[in-house]
């Protein structure tokens, strides 16, 4: 196979995995924050302040990040289709189980389990795709995928409606639906994941052997190259400064990014009176602008080669629009408004950021690099949401909050644009 012939081959293995990997993660990022919808009732039925709603949705980060990185090493070392189909699962029964809280303690419980259940499926997935795509077109492949996490919105917000009106039906509440409904999908497609996703591209019976044969030479040329210029341990790779500053470039994104996640619809409904179901609804407007953003933006990253200002500028957008959010939050449009800039900016720097470690991370120093990065980053969805519950309820409203997720988002643009140089054509 020439050169010029490995757009097809690409094609073929986006057509195949992509879709089959999308569905997936709306599922994953669905069961993750569907919280946020079912307690526009469930607060008021347990009797939840804002301060123990807030703490109880990010004790999900406090599980995941404490299995993080051990599970992504175990990815590694099983492979990504039996490790992943028991993320899958376990977290699909966790997921339902939340219909079973009663308590703020049983509440924390059952969300601690269910990030312990989660960990390494991100981070998971980035390495296996590693596996599959060349470095050139890792951007654009990456962003398909986490659109998939702005696509959950859009999806999500009306099945929750829909599920929030079933009230009293079978003696349950409506919040108490939409965790069984929303969670059982995962249990399937755990079982489906173990048959039907290969390893590597060496396992792929619908590539033929001359393609099978090209991706993985170019796929171990790219790495042979990457080790002769960046080879790095395990240990070297935890201990290493661009890691780590990719890490607190992560954590700054990810308090804005669950910040805005586990409170968008009680925030929408604040500022324009809605019913439960109709601010769900409503709440889906935001994520379909980052749905849109997100691809044109990897794309035009990928075009120019670029990664760092693309994550910086969308980010310097993001916190122009929690801002104005925050200012405007009795004038209902332009506080709409503002909420999807800021979703579009937030969910924008995804692709091109899961750019950045693996132009100079592979092998287990990927796997255990890429976990580390993620691990790190989701300590900030303990820390947006908690500040978030805390602040509205001190002061009764979400205006000091945004900013808060404002500043963050600043942060993270600077940090951006100071990643040290690398070769970003390779």
């Amino acid at each position: 196979m020439v050169e010029g012939e490995w757009p097809a081959v690409t094609t073929k293995v986006t057509a195949r995995l992509i879709p089959y990997l999308f569905l997936c993660y709306i599922v994953n990022y669905l069961d993750r924050f569907n919280i946020s919808f079912a307690a526009l009732e469930m607060k008021a039925d347990l009797g939840l302040s804002d301060a123990a709603y807030g703490v109880g949705a990010a004790m999900f980060f406090a599980g995941y990040v404490t299995f993080e990185i051990p599970s992504n090493l175990i990815l590694a070392r099983v492979g990504a289709r039996r490790w992943m189909a028991r993320i899958m699962v376990t977290w699909g029964v966790l997921s339902c189980g939340m219909m079973l809280v009663r308590t703020p303690t049983t509440l924390y419980v059952v969300r601690f389990l269910l990030g312990l259940a989660e960990a390494g499926f991100l981070p998971g997935m980035i390495f296996y795709l590693t596996h599959w795509f060349p470095a050139r077109e890792r951007a654009r492949v990456f962003a398909l995928f986490l659109t998939s996490t702005a696509l959950a919105g859009v999806v999500g917000a009306p099945i929750s409606a829909a599920l929030l009106r079933l009230q009293g039906t079978g003696g349950l509440a409506g919040w108490q639906w939409l965790f069984l409904v929303e969670g059982l999908p995962a249990v399937v497609l755990g079982v489906t994941t173990f048959f039907y996703l290969p390893d590597r591209p060496s396992h792929a019976r619908w590539l033929s052997v001359s393609e099978r044969e090209w991706l993985e030479g170019t796929l171990a040329t790219e790495r042979q190259a990457l080790e002769r210029t960046q080879r790095l341990s395990l240990w070297q790779a935890l201990t290493h400064g661009r890691v780590w500053r990719l890490c607190l470039l992560y954590f700054s994104i990810i308090i804005s990014f669950y910040g805005v996640a586990f409170w968008l619809p009680q925030i929408v409904q604040s500022f324009s009176g809605l019913s439960s179901a109709a601010a769900s609804l409503v709440s889906a407007l935001p994520y379909l602008a980052a749905s849109i953003s997100m691809v044109v933006i990897a794309r035009h990253s990928d075009r120019a080669g670029e990664r760092r200002r693309h994550v910086a500028l969308p980010a310097f957008a993001a916190a122009a629009g929690l801002t104005m959010g925050a200012l405007v939050q009795r004038h209902p449009l332009p506080a709409f408004l503002a909420l999807c800039v800021a979703a579009a900016g937030i969910w924008s720097t995804l692709g091109p950021f899961w750019s950045l470690p693996t132009m100079f991370l592979s092998g287990t120093a990927g796997a255990g690099g890429i976990a580390l990065i993620n691990s790190v980053g989701n300590v900030g969805g303990f820390v947006g949401p908690t500040v978030m519950g805390v602040l509205k309820q001190r002061t009764q409203g979400f205006e000091s909050g945004l900013l808060v997720l404002a500043g963050t988002l600043l942060v993270a643009g600077v940090l951006a644009l100071s990643v040290s140089e690398v070769d970003e054509r390779t």
